[in-house]
């Protein structure tokens, strides 16, 4: 049985070397957090922790969520969490995360939206036999169980927005749809939501089962592809500076400027958020 997660797969896709470094000779990392993946984490586990609190009957004050917010960040924080953008300082960071809270707070309180779980985890089969399966964590799943609608939630820090077409294509979410399909009976609908914290704003998706059995094949082949592989060969681009495994990498000189990237705010969330 093959076992693989969204990240994983990406990380091949984005730069096999670095997928050899990590996943097969695991080499310790250069950097061990950056500051991008740090605000994204401290971000979802306050959200996390709101839902939590609301479903044992707490009712939230602003100031409450913020005071958890800084209170983890500060424990936390530490001066090995490595900031590239040496113009941005880890008071701006900081300050994007209670931005990025206020604003959730307002649109979405009381918080009472038939949420069922945060940071669940979903196994996906992608074969009848078991032998490829794809693991994962939702942010925050809903059940309107009038409808046996299901919602995955997804929370993005990053400063890029997606269009609905590359949402339409995200695979992501799409996989983790699959499995709330095998985990629950007579699923009536999945819809795919994200949340663009640094825009305020929601975007929605959907997937057909035809679009789903077509996903799964596409994910078989990546993984035959990926073990058959023998030459891990590197794919210098923008995001190499983030990379914490460049003092291994003999391609780190021929890495693109980050400015000719044209999505690099959110690739780089998916190069942090493993």
């Amino acid at each position: 049985m093959v076992t693989y997660s969204h990240s994983k797969l990406y990380a091949f896709e984005q730069c096999p070397l670095k997928f050899r470094f990590k996943y097969i000779d695991k080499l310790p990392p250069d950097i061990k957090q950056s500051i991008e993946g740090f605000l994204g984490n401290k971000v979802h586990s306050t959200l996390e922790w709101i839902y939590i609190e609301v479903s044992k009957g707490k009712i939230f004050q602003i100031d409450e969520v913020i005071q958890y917010y800084i209170e983890n960040w500060n424990r936390e924080f530490n001066n090995e969490i490595k900031i590239i953008k040496k113009d941005l300082g880890k008071e701006y960071y900081f300050n994007l995360g209670i931005k990025f809270l206020i604003d959730y707070f307002l649109q979405h309180y009381p918080f009472k939206d038939n949420t069922i779980a945060t940071e669940k985890r979903i196994l996906v089969n992608l074969d009848s036999e078991g032998k490829y399966q794809v693991e994962g964590y939702i942010d925050r799943l809903v059940h309107h169980k009038e409808s046996n609608i299901f919602e995955i939630h997804d929370y993005k820090t990053g400063l890029f927005l997606k269009s609905q077409e590359e949402l339409n294509k995200d695979r992501q979410l799409a996989l983790y749809s699959i499995g709330i399909k095998e985990s629950f009976e007579n699923v009536k609908d999945v819809e795919l939501i994200w949340h663009f914290l640094a825009f305020n704003k929601k975007m929605f998706s959907k997937r057909t089962d035809e679009q789903l059995e077509e996903l799964k094949k596409e994910i078989i082949c990546l993984i035959d592809k990926i073990e058959s592989t023998v030459d891990f060969f590197p794919n210098p681009s923008c995001l190499c500076k983030w990379c914490e495994f460049r003092s291994y990498c003999p391609a780190v000189k021929f890495e693109l400027p980050e400015n000719i990237c044209r999505d690099n705010q959110q690739t780089l969330e998916d190069f942090n958020n493993p």
